[in-house]
């Protein structure tokens, strides 16, 4: 049974191109695959942030991942602050990996040329990234084409490693979520729908109320003319509109075009669908939020379960590179 491993970086709001291309597939895998889904706190300090906000997003997703059906007891389901030895195996892995490696990551070239100071975390992330995946024996990792080059990263490490130290890490493979999930900003449908607070109006958060969701649906860009189609490249406006009710409801994209003939129906069936799927999740997330000392023992379990096999993965990384007997 292959391993595969999910991370949320608890910086913005989650919304429903998450729910759709990363949270939902976890729920509906957990009962037969081996799954470890983790909150990679420590990857928000590579940007300025407010500490306190680090601190109330890491349980607002955890939260929200319990709400929407992740289950502790079926999966590894952890902070990856509260887990030492991801940050531990990341400095042994930096001892296998160039510095041109870390460089030419694109993330790293976009970010930094966007910031007056740059950290050395946000360099260096990406190995430590790696150090999540390697950590628990991934096989496989969902991703998005953003974070493809840092999967590619882990596999070029862990092939390192093993060459020059012997047979440590399993060597995971990217795995890319469906086209179908490929959920667009709804007042800009050319650009990925984000977890920034600029994206607000055009994000349909998991948090926001079901007036507040059909509201940003109704407000929805779409294209000059009045046929339903779903032509990506010349109607993203109304191919997004329609890959979100297909994400929701199951059903083709193309083939929902042929159901209508007007906007305004689409937008209010995508309204609709919408609202039946997250509002489910909203509703357990503020019965959730109201026990929180609850989460937080989720979270502490969680860890220690984590722990038991990262020591052994560390323990046996450290004795490959020198630092134990073999």
């Amino acid at each position: 049974m292959p391993r595969r491993l999910t991370g949320f970086t608890p910086s913005g709001d989650l919304h429903l191109g998450n729910y759709i291309g990363a949270i939902a597939p976890i729920v509906s895998r957990q009962h037969t695959e081996d799954t470890v889904v983790f909150i990679s706190d420590l990857h928000a300090l590579t940007l300025e942030h407010d500490p306190a906000e680090v601190r109330r997003r890491t349980l607002e997703f955890a939260t929200l991942l319990l709400a929407a059906g992740a289950d502790p007891g079926r999966s590894l389901f952890l902070v990856q602050s509260h887990v030492p030895e991801h940050t531990e195996l990341h400095y042994l892995l930096e001892c296998a990996t160039g510095y041109g490696e870390a460089q030419r990551m694109i993330q790293f070239k976009e970010k930094a040329g966007r910031q007056h100071q740059v950290r050395m975390s946000l360099l260096t992330y990406p190995i430590l990234m790696a150090a999540d995946i390697l950590l628990y024996d991934a096989d496989e990792v969902p991703v998005g084409e953003d974070q493809s080059q840092h999967v590619e990263l882990a596999r070029d490490i862990a092939q390192r490693f093993n060459s020059r130290y012997g047979p440590t890490f399993t060597i995971p493979r990217a795995v890319n979520p469906p086209v179908a999930a490929r959920i667009m900003d709804l007042s800009s449908p050319d650009a990925k729908m984000s977890k920034s607070a600029s994206s607000a109006a055009g994000a349909l958060r998991l948090l926001d109320d079901p007036d507040t969701l059909r509201r940003k649906v109704m407000r929805a860009v779409t294209d000059t003319g009045s046929d339903v189609t779903y032509d990506p490249a010349r109607q993203p406006g109304v191919s997004n509109l329609l890959a979100i009710l297909a994400a929701c409801t199951g059903d083709r994209p193309d083939e929902l075009a042929g159901r209508f003939d007007r906007y305004g129906t689409l937008k209010k069936a995508v309204a609709d669908a919408v609202v039946d799927t997250l509002a489910p999740v909203r509703a357990r997330y503020l019965e959730l939020a109201d026990d929180q000392p609850h989460v937080q023992a989720l979270l502490r379990t969680g860890a220690e379960r984590a722990r038991a096999h990262a020591a052994a993965k560390v323990r046996k990384a450290k004795a490959a590179i020198g630092l134990l007997p073999a």
